[in-house]
């Protein structure tokens, strides 16, 4: 049972994917909109217009190339990685710590497990200590919030990276200490600061361009109808004290959450990103709806069962209504995905 970090740090709404671009002449697209030859290997990355600038959580930083010994670090996400897959740069990695389990994207699971690791062995915070990370070389570092550059916690800090000629990067909203304000824009930045970084801003715009379409097909469906209460709830997490730490009450998630022509059912329990609630409490709201983020669980349908099963007065349990996600639900190319399987769960008659 993953027990995460601090929920700004741990569940960062983060990652993935979209559906895939438009192919180049004698190119095809793989999964992850990746473009390949008839070889099935990616063709060389359109350089970009190079320096490039970009300023990044109060650091402005000068990348004369495109990085090419690329390390991610883990923050219980998969939203970098994802979006380096995205825009053909996984060749670039020499460290990845990033990892699901599973995946809307067909495919995307297992091109990560196959990414090296450089061999690190992760410090007591589930990351990559001072140390290895000074050993690894990197010439870009990416993390999913600023805690990933904490001094305190053992890691390299961003100015120690400058020093061996590294530059990093703090995804979207990941500057604070929650991302209670992140949105699927946030997801757009996300590609578009990379296409910029390594010279492939035009596959980043189509990946945005695509899932903006997408999003607003969908929309288009789901029109005006009435927005049923959902309950976003990630499986066996643990994030607070009481019985139900791992309920989401604000970011990313109600932004796909509305565009899927719903409303979150706790958005009003918590002034931060998740909700920390008693049994009770979950048991006197009423929920329409299940959403179950299922994060390395080996059965989270089980688990969306189970929950049915254990509040009863729920419409959503009269009618069995759930639907199981997993990196869609964050940070990163494919929340488009989540919007549309959503939509199909609260509003079947749409589609």
């Amino acid at each position: 049972m993953p027990t995460p970090r601090p929920a700004a740090f741990a569940l960062a709404a983060l990652l993935c994917l979209t559906v895939a671009g438009c192919a180049e002449p004698g190119s095809r697209s793989g999964a992850d909109g990746r473009q390949t030859d008839a070889a099935g290997k990616a063709p060389p990355a359109a350089r970009g217009a190079y320096p490039v600038t970009l300023e990044n959580c109060g650091l402005k930083q000068r990348f004369d190339k495109a990085p090419d010994r690329v390390v991610v670090m883990n923050g219980a996400s998969v939203a970098e990685v994802s979006a380096l897959i995205a825009l053909g740069q996984e060749d670039r990695i020499v460290s990845n710590q990033q990892s699901y389990g599973m995946s809307e994207v067909p495919g995307r699971a297992d091109r990560i497990r196959e990414l090296p690791t450089g061999g690190v062995k992760p410090n007591d915070v589930i990351d990559i200590p001072r140390e290895a990370m000074i050993g690894l070389r990197p010439d870009f570092v990416l993390s999913t919030t600023s805690y990933g550059f904490d001094a305190k916690n053992g890691f390299a800090t961003r100015e120690q990276l400058q020093e061996i000629g590294a530059n990093s990067y703090i995804s979207p909203e990941g500057c604070g200490q929650d991302n209670l304000n992140m949105t699927i824009d946030d997801s757009y930045t996300l590609l578009r600061d990379m296409g910029k970084v390594f010279g492939v801003e035009d596959r980043a715009e189509k990946l945005v361009t695509r899932e903006r379409q997408h999003i607003a097909a969908v929309a288009e469906k789901v029109g005006a109808a009435k927005r049923p209460k959902v309950m976003v709830v990630f499986s066996h997490m643990t994030m607070g004290n009481n019985d139900f730490s791992a309920v989401a009450a604000h970011g990313i998630y109600n932004d796909i959450l509305a565009k899927a022509g719903g409303s979150n059912a706790f958005a009003s329990a918590s002034k931060t990103s998740f909700a920390d609630l008693s049994k009770e409490e979950v048991a006197a709201t009423e929920v329409d709806a299940l959403v179950v983020v299922s994060y390395n669980d080996p059965d989270p349908t089980g688990y969306a069962k189970k929950l049915l099963k254990e509040f009863p007065q729920w419409p959503a349990a009269g009618k069995n209504t759930f639907v199981v996600l997993s990196d869609s639900m964050y940070l990163g190319p494919s929340n488009d995905l989540a919007v549309e399987k959503i939509a199909r769960m609260l509003h079947p008659e749409a589609f």
